[in-house]
This record gives C-alpha cells, sequence and structure tokens, in this order.
C-alpha cells in the first residue's frame, strides 16, 4: 500500500500542473526536493541497509525522469510510460532471484541491498520493490484522466473487480500470457503471480476507500487530508517509536513476539489514535518546534527556489 500509493498520490498532483514548463512546475521541484529528504531520513533511520524510504526516493526519481521525457515528447500516453516500468521491475525478479546475495560481486552491501538484498537485510530492494511504486503511478495517471468519474460506486466497483480478479487467478492469466513470451529467462511469469496477488489486494483496497469516500468523504475530509499530507512525519515517528531508530530503544526491543493477539489489537489502537491526535494538532507542534524547523524550511526553499 505504502509503495503503490506513493505512485498513486504523487502523478496525480504532477499531472495537475502539466501545463507548467517541467523546470518551472513547483510539483517537480518539491519532487527532487522529497527524493533527498526520503534518501535522508532513510538512512538516518537505518544506516546498515536500503530503506523503504530510500526505495521510493528512488522511485519518486524515476518518476520525475519519465515524466520530463513524457512532457518533452508527449506522443505516447504517460499511463503506458508507467505500465511499462511497473511490468518491467516485476518481470526482472525472475533473473535478478536467481543472483547470489552478494551481487555485484565487491559493490559496497548498501548497492547489494538495493539490488538483491540478502536475508535479514532491506526488505525492499528496488526489484521488484519498485514495480508497486509504479503501478502506482499509472493508476495515478488514469485516476486524473478519469477525475470526474472516480468518486463514484461504478468507478470503486471497476477498481476492486479488476483488484479481485489479480487476486484469486493471477496464475490462471500468467500462464496464459506466457505462452506469447519470446525469452527463455522470462517464461517462467507464474513465478511473479504473488506479486500480482499483492496488487490486486491493493486495488481492492483502494476500490473501498474510494467507496468510503463517495459515503463520508465530506464529513471529515479536512482531517483525512492532514493525515494524507503528513504521512511522512507520520512514518519517521512510528519508525522511531517502534524499532528505536535515532534513540536505539524501542517498544520492538520490549514486546518482540510478547504479546498476546488483544494486547495487540489495543496498542495498535492507542498507537493509530496517537498519531490521529498529534496530526489533527500538527499545527500546534509545528509552532512550538518552529526555533528548529523554520531554518531547515528557508534553507531548503533558497535551494530549490520554492516559496513555502
Amino acid at each position: 500500500m505504502f509503495l503503490t500509493l506513493t505512485g498513486v498520490v504523487f502523478v496525480y498532483l504532477l499531472l495537475g500542473k502539466d501545463e507548467v514548463p517541467y523546470f518551472q512546475n513547483l510539483r517537480v521541484k518539491k519532487g527532487y526536493k522529497r527524493v533527498l529528504e526520503l534518501f535522508f531520513w532513510g538512512t538516518l533511520l537505518q544506516l546498515s541497509t536500503f530503506h523503504v524510504l530510500q526505495c521510493i526516493a528512488v522511485g519518486i526519481f524515476i518518476i520525475l525522469i519519465t515524466y520530463g521525457i513524457y512532457h518533452t515528447v508527449k506522443i505516447i500516453p504517460i499511463w503506458i510510460y508507467f505500465f511499462v516500468l511497473g511490468t518491467t521491475f516485476f518481470l526482472l525478479y525472475i533473473p535478478v532471484n536467481k543472483l547470489p546475495e552478494s551481487w555485484p560481486e565487491g559493490a559496497p552491501e548498501f548497492i547489494q541491498n538495493m539490488i538483491r538484498a540478502p536475508k535479514n537485510r532491506s526488505l525492499f530492494p528496488i526489484v521488484p520493490s519498485l514495480g508497486y511504486t509504479f503501478y502506482g503511478a499509472f493508476i495515478g495517471s488514469l485516476f486524473f484522466h478519469f477525475k470526474q468519474q472516480v468518486l463514484s460506486y461504478k468507478f470503486a466497483a471497476i477498481v476492486g473487480g479488476i483488484g479481485a480478479l489479480l487476486y484469486f487467478i493471477p496464475d490462471v492469466l500468467l500462464l496464459n500470457i506466457n505462452k506469447f513470451i519470446l525469452f527463455d529467462s522470462f517464461k517462467k511469469l507464474v513465478y511473479i503471480d504473488w506479486l500480482y496477488v499483492r496488487v490486486g489486494m491493493v486495488l481492492m483496497v483502494l476500490g473501498l476507500l474510494i467507496a468510503l469516500n463517495t459515503v463520508v468523504g465530506t464529513i471529515r475530509q479536512n482531517f483525512f487530508l492532514k493525515m494524507g499530507q503528513n504521512t511522512l512525519t507520520i512514518f519517521i515517528i512510528h519508525f522511531i517509536l517502534l524499532y528505536g531508530s535515532l534513540l536505539r530503544l524501542g517498544i520492538n526491543d520490549y514486546f518482540y513476539h510478547g504479546l498476546k493477539p488483544w494486547h495487540a489489537a489495543l496498542g495498535a489502537f492507542i498507537f493509530v489514535t496517537f498519531f490521529a491526535i498529534l496530526i489533527n494538532n500538527i499545527e500546534a507542534v509545528k509552532e512550538r518546534l518552529s526555533f528548529i524547523l523554520d531554518p531547515i524550511k528557508n534553507f531548503w526553499a533558497r535551494v530549490y527556489g520554492l516559496n513555502k
């Protein structure tokens, strides 16, 4: 969900400024700024490996380059670019998965983790993880194209229905597609059925969220919008609290595999409630921390020529 929705939201917002020249587009500037921020926080939170935030940073960077190509040429629809990228990163999992864990030999561990994650190291190497981000970008471009129809039960049913199809019968679909594959290296498509099962799960959840939004979207729209705008803040704080990044002491150190189901459920409820309250009062929190946040924000604004 995290990887896919990154692509959905980022591309949807990016296409909203499509008439603006590439290097004058505020979304493009903010995108490159976010790439550096994600690399910084990923490194700070987990020095020893390739973090999911760094994986997303690579994905956003490729999306920005791809958008630049599309914006210059504008012959091929942008959704085709992202669909091809998503499919390519999923297909590459077949040959990459056969590589040694230390590939490429002699490269820094960070690079090895990025390409082919060794056991107990990175959980999010770029292959196949970025496939979700680029399929998300593909979905985001379609959402933008059909933005007048998105918030409807019909659209929710279509998205959820495609998700169910990918969830329940990906092996059948891939076996039939396999008949047309010319390259022997990619003739074992059924080995990546689990990737499309997960895409199906994401689409079913998206369909459900679209349906729910048509019912209650206007009730607490501002609150949920604030939650969506502060996902990086939520992720960083949750990572510090759970896994002890920076503090070297987290909840995980005390309760790892030690909770009963109802304890875990209660803890999850408290955790989510904490973040809901935090984000609902985020302006007051930022005001109290302005002596730290303002100089940082002003520095990046000068570097990227941003107004905010």
